[in-house]
């Protein structure tokens, strides 16, 4: 691929590319990520006269003309037109934005929508990669290949940190609107779920099982998005998962989910738990918009997402927790979940929900307050009340959490064959026990 349509680019463009890490030390420039809180990529439909076929716009500085070494904004814009385009396949286009940028040597891309991480090598920037120009080049290029209903294409790339912000806002509204229309759906009303293997190159063993009420973990595929993707792309990364039996309506086991995790996996998961991080959660990417932690000292679960720059609760910040269940792996009480899974009524339901949840950072709160039920609003601790698990601990006793009530010692009933009273003793019981009455030692059963 890298020869042909894209001889006027500077380095190699191809799916030999994709997966390719960029390191800190190798970077020219990052756009995006944990250090920069303006930057999004969005696809819209158009009428066909309001898109100037390949127009390429840059916005701002452009690679040549920034500082090595240091993080900028970026806002990446796709605006594309064709008769047989539709309104419900924007989600499923702007999210091959991730896959192109990956064909490109010597640039990273990692997450998606407002939650985006771009890097460009030294390397690919010595070789004559300076320019976002080539980068709508190879977006408009791949579109037409891959997609021929794709008619028109301009592509804007804006790194001015007040125009990201300003186009930040519009594509936030996209972004619910979208999600809003597909929160409508149920999980049992529908009869098929869907797959996607996109993030396979960074994360082999992974496979995104997508219900209409648990998204991708990215954020920007919905059941919808992947219903409409296997119309324009029936061998595309996303694929139709017959539901089968389903084998715990709340831990959300299917066994058509366990055969296709099985089988895309290549044998590396056999079962998948949708609604729930222990025994067999969900495999994670590197594409997920949020965390969820298992906190043992408090037998509660955290969230963490990936805008939050400081340390959770537990001393690690959200890279390194996306380190213990990135990849494609299953890792017991770690999980990567969408900003909308976490608003669905499905969310974690097997592990308490709601009801579960002790920490997350402030600004994950205020995204999702209004499907956090009323009376544990305040019963939630932020960074602000508790940033350590000591802390934690205080607030969720003085407001009276739901978990506190599991913190309360299993007991069962003991009788001393001496002196013949029963008594209560703590589960597990230590190796000897003293009857309470008598003073008698007694080895536990």
């Amino acid at each position: 691929m890298s020869g042909g349509m894209f001889q006027d680019v500077p380095v190699g463009v191809g799916v030999i590319y994709e997966g390719e890490r960029v390191r800190r030390a190798d970077m020219y420039a990052e756009f995006g990520g944990g250090k920069v809180d303006k930057k999004f990529e969005l696809l819209v439909l158009k009428p066909a006269k309001e898109v100037e076929d390949g127009k390429i716009e840059v916005i701002g500085p452009d690679l040549k003309d920034l500082e090595p070494g240091k993080s900028y904004p970026l806002g990446i814009l796709v605006e594309v037109s064709g008769e047989q385009l539709e309104k419900e396949l924007e989600g499923i286009l702007e999210r091959e934005i991730h896959k192109y940028l990956n064909y490109i040597q010597g640039v990273m891309h990692v997450g998606s929508r407002s939650a985006i991480w771009v890097r460009v090598s030294k390397d690919s920037f010595e070789r004559g990669l300076n320019s976002f120009r080539y980068v709508g080049l190879v977006l408009q290029r791949l579109y037409k290949t891959e997609y021929p209903i794709v008619k028109k294409i301009q592509v804007t790339i804006i790194t001015d940190e007040s125009k990201v912000g300003e186009l930040m806002e519009r594509a936030l509204g996209v972004y619910e609107e979208r999600d809003a229309r597909a929160r409508r759906l149920r999980d049992e009303e529908v009869g098929e779920f869907y797959g996607c293997i996109l993030c396979q190159s960074f994360a082999p063993g992974h496979v995104c099982i997508i219900t209409p009420e648990r998204p991708s973990l990215c954020g920007s595929v919905s059941w919808l998005d992947a219903r409409a993707a296997i119309r324009i792309s029936p061998t595309g990364h996303t694929f139709k998962v017959e539901k089968g039996k389903c084998l715990d309506p709340v831990k959300g086991e299917y066994s058509g989910a366990n055969k296709a995790v099985e089988e895309k996996s290549l044998g590396s998961v056999k079962r998948v738990y949708l609604h729930s991080m222990f025994e067999h959660p969900h495999t994670s990417c590197g594409c997920f918009e949020a965390m969820a932690f298992y906190i043992p000292e408090v037998d509660g679960i955290g969230m963490v997402h990936r805008e939050f720059k400081e340390p959770s609760v537990c001393g690690l910040p959200f890279s390194t927790l996306a380190g213990q269940a990135g990849g494609g792996k299953q890792m017991e009480g770690f999980v990567g979940v969408s900003i909308q899974y976490i608003k669905s009524p499905k969310f974690l339901q097997a592990d308490g929900g709601w009801r579960r949840i002790v920490w997350m950072p402030s600004s994950l709160k205020e995204l999702v307050l209004e499907f956090i039920p009323e009376e544990l609003r305040n019963k939630i601790a932020t960074e602000k009340e508790a940033p350590t698990v000591e802390e934690l601990k205080r607030f969720l006793e003085r407001t009276g959490h739901p978990v506190v009530e599991r913190w309360k010692p299993e007991e069962a009933e003991a009788e001393c064959p001496i002196c013949g009273k029963a008594f209560s003793i703590r589960l597990p019981p230590p190796k000897t026990i003293e009857c309470p009455y008598c003073g008698a030692t007694l080895e536990a059963a």
